[in-house]
């Protein structure tokens, strides 16, 4: 290939390559979070990443001129299919075509990457692992949703994060909702309303930008126009004076309707049921949390940070919700003659990590392999004995995989692999049934070799490794 034709190395924006360190700690979280969702009785679901894209739904999008423009769709012959932009449509999809066999209330886990076709950055990716639990079925909301909460308390706390490191806020999505029929909003402007509320926290927005997107648009930093709900300013003014109220007592005192006032009693049976708990303390009410997807109709939660972290370049970004979800009880009725409701969240575990990662208090766990070196070919067979041994002993372990490479270029990989220990014998170890290890990790300058005799080779390893 001549060189002015050969590709250049490179991903599509949004999508990121994880190894090492990084790899690590992402799957060592993911074991945890399964664990902790396994010990609260949630058993695991795996669903394609395609669905077909009218089952999948639109509840993305802020375009509604074209629903799917933040997913990834494409034509397979008769029907479009979508890659999955949640754990939630996927589940509804299946719990409509086998709700016979399953158990009711249905507790279920995924843990399984997600696709979104929206601008990325700062922990935003476009293809992400998310971590979701789910409670399908008819029970006591206030119960499940209790549930939820201290789930998601436990899991973050399982992971490595300390209580006061991050905050749970509930709210509930009814409350919004009757002042916007107290207001007589029209139906087509609803969704716009909700996801403005939705923006009062993310970076940039506040009640300024909160305003301008229930008004005609808002401009950001950049120049790029998000157009609004367009309410009158009456309109805008009594949902930015809404939004200003912190408390559920006063909130219960100003709104009358009888739809946020069954949001509020909803709330509170919820704190009752969570003062039985043990995380009551990291749960708190907001109610500019209504959730950005049109599919929530009730409870509503959002977990946050309470640290700061950089970008690669050094630069201070807010990482955002690391836990968000809510109550859909329309979800699954949107399948014809299944009518379940469902209550949930998803952990962002890739931003979680980013997160982990800027505190480094949790430990990636790597356990890296032994190295036996290869000294010379006519004892091929002696080092396959020596790595069976360490091998059937649960010991990582690896032979390098040249032996016209001189010990110096195996030695230089097995420090640039970081390898604890490197195995080296050659025919006096043999002669005299003994083994040498060098300690790859010790004190430059140092005496790092030992010899032994061969019966003692597990015994000595373990110091290393």
């Amino acid at each position: 290939m001549n060189k002015e034709n050969k590709l250049t190395p490179g991903l599509p924006s949004g999508f990121e390559d994880r190894w090492n360190k990084k790899l690590v700690l992402k799957k060592k979280l993911i074991k945890i979070i399964e664990n902790n969702f396994i010990k609260f009785g949630f058993e695991p679901l795996e669903t394609p990443s395609f669905e077909i894209s009218e089952n999948i739904g639109s509840f993305l999008a802020d375009d509604d001129s074209n629903p799917m423009s933040d997913v990834f769709s494409f034509n397979d012959g008769k029907k479009n299919i979508t890659l999955r932009y949640d754990l939630s449509s996927p589940l509804a999809r299946f719990v409509a075509q086998n709700n016979q066999e399953l158990p009711l209330p249905y507790k279920r886990y995924a843990i399984q990457n997600v696709f979104r076709n929206e601008k990325a950055g700062n922990a935003r990716y476009r293809e992400f692992t998310q971590a979701d639990c789910d409670i399908v079925g008819n029970i006591n909301p206030a119960q499940g949703n209790a549930e939820l909460c201290n789930l998601i308390a436990s899991t973050l706390i399982a992971c490595g994060l300390k209580k006061d490191q991050f905050f749970i806020n509930v709210s509930n999505r009814k409350i919004v909702q009757g002042l916007i029929e107290e207001l007589k909003i029209s139906e087509e402007k609803k969704i716009k309303v909700m996801r403005a509320i939705d923006k009062l926290d993310k970076p940039g927005f506040g009640l300024k930008g909160v305003e301008d997107l229930l008004k005609k648009e808002r401009k950001d930093s950049s120049g790029a126009i998000t157009k609004g709900a367009n309410l009158s300013e009456k309109e805008a003014s009594q949902i930015i004076n809404f939004l200003k109220v912190k408390n559920l007592k006063e909130l219960k005192k100003n709104l009358k309707n009888p739809l946020s006032q069954e949001g509020i009693q909803e709330l509170e049976e919820l704190f009752g049921i969570l003062s039985y708990g043990d995380y009551s303390d990291q749960i708190k009410t907001n109610f500019t949390i209504v959730r950005g997807l049109a599919y929530y109709d009730g409870f509503c939660v959002e977990t946050n940070l309470n640290f700061k972290a950089s970008n690669s370049k050094g630069k201070e970004v807010d990482i955002g919700s690391i836990c968000s979800g809510g109550q859909y009880n329309k979800l699954i009725s949107r399948f014809k003659g299944v009518d379940i409701p469902g209550t949930g969240f998803s952990i962002g575990v890739d931003r979680l990590l980013f997160a982990m990662l800027q505190l480094d208090q949790t430990e990636a766990d790597e356990i890296k392999p032994a190295i036996i070196c290869v000294m010379d070919q006519k004892y091929l067979k002696n080092y396959y004995e020596i790595l069976s041994i360490l091998r059937d002993n649960n010991i990582n372990s690896e032979i390098f995989l040249d032996s016209k490479k001189n010990l110096g270029k195996q030695l230089t990989y097995a420090n640039k692999k970081q390898c604890p220990v490197a195995i080296i014998c050659g025919e006096n170890e043999f002669k005299d049934n003994t083994i040498t290890i060098k300690n790859l990790l010790g004190v430059k300058g140092e005496n790092n070799q030992v010899t032994f005799p061969k019966e003692n080779l597990i015994n000595e390893i373990k110091k290393f490794i």
